[in-house]
């Protein structure tokens, strides 16, 4: 019978039951020996260094606690981690990379509902949805309604910023519509960008002709405000903006300051800070939509970072390439 190596769990009790229900629980245990009713959001417990002691294998989540030089001490036989969510930012020490230590997440397979929320936001948003229908609620006016109109997404130009994981499936989503689609990414040639089926522009030439400029870059110092006061007053009027990607690409006075006005739209699943004071004032803005950061999966979503992270375990058995592989260089631009 081939080997099958010892694997802990390191996320919360929710975050494992959701992402491993019982029919992946049964295939990750025909590749590992593990307690599904153990797991640890803190390794500092009697009972976590034993189990760190047999460890090959930690499958993290959502709720990990940091796997630093520490936990590497009490886990002498450690050979991979298996992140079943998406960024490994916050919880994987440069240690672990340095001690050779294989490190993959699921980072595609929570890429893809956020990349249908976004082209489910570029639609509404396209079409002023969330705007005319605050004001479909309110008192009707004296004069009828108004005139105003969205757009729509036929012959529409559509700003991309960034060719992350996320924005590459909303690129690849776009090849569908009939419209000019611009991609802002400093790693990204033209010919990439052409392949991607999007024309390569500089930030603030998107920002200029963009009825609709999506965010997908991630959360560096660079990239820190990246949408400022300056390049969102280049937005054409009537422009919306849309981020699922991090909060802190936005200006967010500056955001407000153009929202106010009524010049712009957006549509926000994060914010800076997050979650917004309830008083703020982007909440009292008909043209400004915030959902509570959660395009990334849920609930039934869920199971498939859990499948992902079973099957990447699978091919780590096996030898074969990662699909989730993240290397040490990884840290200094993923999200």
């Amino acid at each position: 019978m081939p080997h099958r190596p010892t694997a802990v769990f390191a996320l919360s009790e929710r975050a494992r039951q959701e992402a491993f229900p019982v029919p992946v629980l049964d295939r990750l245990r025909r590749l590992v020996r593990l307690d599904p009713a153990v797991t640890f959001t803190t390794f500092d417990s009697p009972a976590a260094r034993a189990a760190l002691a047999d460890a090959e294998i930690l499958i993290s989540g959502w709720g990990a606690p940091r796997i630093d030089s520490g936990v590497l001490a009490a886990a002498p036989r450690l050979r991979a981690v298996v992140h079943a969510a998406g960024t490994v930012k916050r919880h994987v020490d440069e240690a672990v990379f340095e001690h050779g230590i294989v490190v993959t997440s699921a980072a595609q397979a929570n890429a893809l509902p956020v990349a249908e929320f976004t082209m489910a936001a570029l639609t509404l948003g396209a079409k002023a949805a969330f705007t005319r229908a605050r004001r479909y609620a309110a008192p009707r006016p004296a004069g009828g309604w108004p005139a105003d109109r969205g757009p729509g997404l036929l012959g529409s130009t559509i700003g991309i910023v960034g060719a992350s994981r996320i924005g590459r499936l909303v690129l690849e989503r776009l090849r569908d519509i009939d419209a000019t689609v611009l991609l802002a990414d400093p790693h990204v040639t033209a010919s990439q960008a052409r392949s991607l089926g999007a024309e390569l522009r500089d930030l603030d030439t998107l920002c200029a002709h963009s009825d609709l400029l999506s965010l997908h870059a991630p959360a560096l110092p660079e990239t820190r405000h990246l949408l400022d006061a300056r390049r969102l007053a280049l937005l054409p009027d009537g422009a919306v903006v849309i981020n699922t990607a991090r909060g802190a690409l936005i200006d967010t006075a500056a955001l407000v300051a153009e929202c106010v006005t009524g010049r712009i739209s957006a549509l926000l699943d994060v914010t800076d800070p997050e979650p917004l004071p309830t008083d703020h004032p982007l909440f009292a803005l008909d043209n400004v939509f915030i959902t509570p950061h959660l395009a990334g999966a849920e609930g039934p979503e869920v199971r498939r970072l859990g499948e992902f992270a079973t099957a990447e375990i699978a091919r780590f058995l096996r030898g074969d390439p990662l699909r989730g592989r993240i290397h040490l260089d990884h840290l200094a631009w993923i999200a």
